[in-house]
């Protein structure tokens, strides 16, 4: 394992390069496979896959996006693979219970809106973008059978949450054994050198050097990063819970999400997110601690990020963000409403049905199908948008209703 803060020295790349490719990173390994194939003379094949389960990336898929766009700037070979059919059998890593199985029209049109976000990091001239059906629609039924024979039902189970799920006697399905097999699979096709993924992938990853030594290929060096948490602080990254930032959200939501965030969060999303340097963000971190606010620093942080996504446009949503909140244009006498909850989450037409801001449900799902509903200045177009216990959000219902609504 290569820790963060370790410098390396002895490879085509300068110090701070290296600081750079690895800041963030969870775990390398073999360790002395990466080094061996980084100082190499060769391009090496550097290696993701995204199974398009949902028409949105977020900025938790950037964290590994990034580290792609790192090793293209260096000059190695990048393939973004899309799990068009990995995505027929769905991943389960990190869930307790079958995941639904989504339509071969649905995986596509994912697909499609994948091809053009990825771009807004990725070089699309240094960019390799595959799908797995190329291969996979293609594998004889005896290529499986060759391809089960890897690995045993046993080692299977050693993996965590099929263990869990062993032991607490929930059902798995026999096809969900498949998908770490068919992702190393996807390595032996692509001969891969590299495989970057989560740390909730280190297994299907690790797997796949087994697949590429069972079918007498190289093995690839695996390359873990952490999974970003949501703006709620509390669970990863996620369109399903919705506490995600999508690449394609307007500029001024961009802004808004990020600002909503806890201090002590803006730390980790510097780390993982930022392209300042390790010096940069020390002297931010200096500056707080000697008394600057937090919301200021915050500030660069959010510019930064919605520069990234939507150029020249940071200062502006600051300017906006700045007049919605700083400039008096919020009702000195807003009133404070303590909402209780049971969970740790609920639904925004809940909350605006419990708060008495509206009468019921269906008239906040109704407005908020019109645009009519903010949520501390933006629009919100999702009836499922949820709020999380402790979050202080200023909600606004049509022109002249608006509250500060605390969860407890």
């Amino acid at each position: 394992m290569i820790p963060e803060n370790r410098h390396i020295i002895d490879v085509r790349m300068n110090k701070n390069d290296l600081e750079i490719l690895i800041r963030g990173s969870e775990e390398i390994i073999p360790e002395d496979s990466f080094l061996g194939k980084i100082k190499g003379k060769k391009k090496l094949r550097i290696k993701a896959g995204f199974d398009p389960t949902s028409p949105d990336l977020h900025l938790g898929h950037t964290v590994l996006l990034n580290k792609m766009k790192l090793f293209q700037d260096f000059g190695h070979e990048v393939i973004f693979l899309i799990g068009d059919f990995t995505g027929l059998v769905g991943d389960p890593s990190g869930v307790n219970e079958t995941r639904p199985v989504l339509t071969e029209d649905q995986l596509k049109e994912n697909a499609e809106t994948y091809k053009s976000q990825v771009f807004k990091i990725l070089d699309p001239k240094k960019t390799e973008v595959r799908f797995n059906s190329e291969w996979m629609d293609k594998v004889h039924p005896s290529e499986f059978i060759k391809l089960l024979s890897s690995y045993t039902v046993a080692r299977m189970l050693e993996r965590d949450d099929f263990a869990n799920r062993y032991k607490s006697q929930q059902p798995i399905s026999i096809h969900e054994f498949l998908y770490p097999l068919l992702q190393g699979y996807d390595s032996v096709e692509l001969k891969a050198d590299i495989e970057l993924g989560g740390t909730d992938q280190k297994f299907n990853l690790l797997l796949g050097r087994e697949v590429q030594k069972h079918y007498g290929a190289d093995q690839q060096a695996i390359f873990t990063v952490p999974l970003l948490e949501g703006i709620d602080g509390v669970r990863k990254m996620s369109k399903s819970l919705n506490n995600y930032i999508a690449l394609e959200d307007q500029p001024d939501e961009m802004f808004g999400k990020i600002m909503s965030i806890s201090d002590e969060l803006m730390w980790r999303y510097f780390s993982l997110l930022s392209f300042k340097s390790s010096k940069e963000i020390e002297m931010l971190k200096k500056a707080q601690k000697e008394g600057e606010n937090p919301r200021d620093i915050k500030f660069v942080l959010a510019e930064e990020i919605v520069d990234r996504f939507h150029k020249g446009q940071g200062t502006d949503a600051k300017e906006n963000f700045i007049e919605r909140f700083q400039k008096g244009n919020t009702p000195e006498n807003v009133k404070n409403i303590l909402v209780d909850i049971e969970g740790e989450s609920e639904l925004l037409t809940r909350i605006l049905k419990d708060s008495d801001m509206l009468k019921s449900t269906s008239e906040a799902m109704r407005l908020i199908k019109q645009g009519a509903i903010k949520v501390d200045g933006n629009k919100v177009s999702d009836d499922k948008y949820v709020l999380i216990k402790g979050q202080e959000s200023l909600i606004q219902v049509g022109k002249k209703k608006i509250a500060k609504i605390i969860l407890n």
